[in-house]
């Protein structure tokens, strides 16, 4: 259904005709041992998988449907986000290969850098998170065969020339991965603009409703997709058919969720970097952020977590910040319905290069409350804040 919006073609792939009378959603099958008819059908994959650990039906209806979505031959699903990051690092790299990533790197993955990849010949370089293309290209070395991308970057959301860099990292025969969560598969297509491999944590906008772990890979050559699929299997990675299900329910508001949460946070943001306590806040959709220009040529839409950084202040501070606040819970994730607050300054540590910001590091992930209700909330915080910083 190329010529149907992707909220139409998210829904129409649930109520295509053909299959008889049925249910909209998949059932759910909870089995790990699948019955035949014959001794010659039991190794027999044509009448679907042979064993439980295979993808069951919602699982692979969420595979065509994320596939659809990203615009990929085809998607797999692994057990988290960062699985999904992983995955295509196993698969795609050997021993004396080297990786080269953002200083911004989500935590986890530069922990499996270092820790994993590490362990086993595989080098690791970290560009600085607000690099252009010709300085990323210039820390590539000899050895280099991939290039993780996140873009925007964990905690302070630099945003690099993504299309730009495909390109050039093809012509040097150097793979590509992106994390591509912040745009859900949907304000952006990686695949569309040469990347090799696009990964996303479907725990976050995809699932919606913070109940699921769950991870997604997609790509458009049929050589990388057999490296991929080849290592799930050995691994032995699968989901669960509850929570494929629960990612499909999820899939099908993930067009409305996603634009209805974008514009609260742009209206969060807003309100934020007008207030006197606030140095920056690194949103790339709002006007006059870091990232844009970038932004504007390149997505549809945008995430709705952002960070905030203090005029000063200290961890106390911070935290009566984020201890006054109703609204806001206080947990690690994003793209849920409801809205999240965390202190990030402590992980800018672990960064080679100088973050530059002005005081204490927030970020903060805005849900479908109102937005108004959510400024009150802060309100009360920045107050608190104030207080603790007298």
């Amino acid at each position: 259904m190329p010529d149907h919006a992707d909220r139409t073609r998210l829904i129409a792939s649930a109520t295509r005709r053909g299959s008889g009378r049925r249910p909209v959603s998949p059932p759910v099958e909870r089995a790990s041992t699948l019955l035949n008819d014959s001794p010659g059908a039991m190794r027999d994959g044509t009448d679907g998988p042979v064993y439980g650990i295979e993808d069951l039906t919602a699982a692979r209806e969420l595979r065509t449907a994320l596939a659809d979505l990203e615009g990929a031959a085809d998607a797999w699903l692994v057990p988290s986000g960062l699985a999904a990051v992983t995955v295509p690092l196993t698969a795609l790299l050997r021993p004396g290969d080297a990786v080269l990533a953002t200083d911004a790197l989500y935590g986890p993955s530069r922990r499996f850098l270092n820790r994993h990849l590490g362990a086993r010949g595989i080098a690791s370089a970290f560009h600085a998170p607000g690099a252009g293309v010709d300085e990323i290209l210039a820390a590539m070395s000899d050895r280099t065969r991939l290039l993780l991308i996140e873009s925007p970057a964990s905690l302070t959301f630099e945003l690099v020339d993504v299309p730009a860099l495909a390109a050039a990292c093809r012509a040097r025969g150097v793979l590509t991965v992106i994390d591509n969560t912040w745009a859900a598969g949907l304000a952006f297509r990686p695949l569309a603009h040469g990347v090799d491999v696009s990964v996303q944590a479907v725990t976050k906008y995809v699932g919606g409703h913070s109940d699921l772990l769950m991870g997604s890979i997609a790509v458009t050559d049929p050589a990388i997709g057999r490296q991929i699929a080849g290592t799930i299997e050995d691994l032995g990675w699968r989901v669960s058919s509850d929570d494929a299900w629960l990612a499909l329910r999820g899939l099908r508001t993930l067009p409305l969720r996603y634009a209805e949460q974008a514009r609260s946070a742009l209206t969060v943001a807003e309100w934020l970097r007008a207030r006197p306590e606030v140095a920056q806040v690194l949103h790339p959709a709002l006007p006059g952020a870091p990232g844009h220009d970038l932004w504007r040529r390149d997505y549809t839409g945008a995430a709705s977590i952002f960070g905030v950084v203090m005029h000063g202040g200290s961890e106390a501070a911070a935290h009566a910040l984020m201890s006054a606040l109703e609204l806001f819970g206080l947990g690690y994730s994003w793209g849920g319905f409801e809205s999240l607050i965390t202190h990030e300054t402590g992980q800018l540590a672990f960064r080679r290069s100088p973050h530059g910001l002005a005081g204490e590091l927030l970020r903060l992930h805005v849900g479908l409350e109102d937005p108004a209700d959510l400024i009150a909330d802060l309100e009360r915080g920045l107050a608190a804040w104030t207080a603790a910083t007298g």
